[in-house]
């Protein structure tokens, strides 16, 4: 008869290879789908395997400041990395931004010839949606837009926040809202064509550059170190371009 003790260190012993083998991602809600698509390109190439939990910025860096057990994350801004290096749950030298996002106003099935800001202030709309200024790079970035335009109060009554990115493209999709500010990267070539899409001149708000980073759990896990490598390879960065995403120069 196998010992407690003894049949515990076993189980340990053939776990342990498995978890190595698996990088667990945390990302931003708006790379959730480009993620899925590298992290397929990713394990096609290697032994290792990719595990991803999606939501706002703001809540997984929560999650990770409590012991969530992720060994990458994939921000919407630079600022939520920064902090976790500084606050020693994550590797100084891994950060870097692998993509900087595009916002865009998008109208579903709706064609309007004139302006963007005549859209957005006709009398009869009755729902905007935007990303929460408070916990998604996005909806802040929303709000700088929408106050440079001179319509965030006019607005006010009528916001539908967003938890984040992907909740606030749904509530637009659903028609729950009238049309909003989204990720450029989640309109597909039948959206863009079907209905209203204008590009927001990077005047109007701060660039959304997405950070990733290594973080203290993932310093041993070679599946990790392995993906975020892969993440700078210009095979991804040429698929991250293609999904609507802009790259800092290098």
């Amino acid at each position: 008869m196998i010992r407690p003790l003894l049949f515990t260190a076993l189980i340990l012993a053939a776990v342990a290879p498995a978890l190595a083998d698996t990088v667990h991602v945390a990302t931003a809600s708006n790379f959730s789908q480009p993620l899925r698509l590298l992290a397929q390109a990713f394990e096609e190439k290697t032994q290792y395997r990719v595990r991803i939990s999606t939501a706002s910025t703001g809540k997984l860096y929560a999650q990770i400041k409590h012991g969530a057990p992720y060994h990458l994350f994939l921000s919407a801004d630079q600022r939520r990395p920064e902090k976790l290096v500084q606050e020693g749950l994550a590797i100084p030298d891994s950060r870097f931004t692998y993509a900087v996002g595009r916002l865009v106003l998008w109208a579903p099935q709706q064609l309007f010839p004139g302006e963007a800001k005549a859209l957005i202030s006709q009398p009869g709309l009755r729902r905007f949606s935007i990303a929460n200024p408070k916990t998604a790079p996005y909806g802040a970035a929303a709000r700088q837009t929408l106050k440079a335009m001179g319509l965030w109060k006019p607005l006010q009554g009528r916001l539908v926040r967003g938890e984040n990115i992907a909740q606030t493209f749904q509530f637009v999709a659903s028609r729950a809202a009238e049309m909003g500010l989204v990720a450029y990267s989640q309109l597909s070539e039948e959206t863009k064509s079907t209905g209203y899409h204008w590009v927001v001149p990077q005047a109007l708000y701060d660039p959304v550059r997405q950070d990733a980073v290594l973080l203290k759990r993932g310093t041993d896990n070679p599946a990790a170190k392995a993906f975020l490598t892969f993440l700078q390879s210009e095979r991804a960065r040429a698929l991250i371009r293609a999904l609507g995403y802009g790259l800092d120069s290098r």
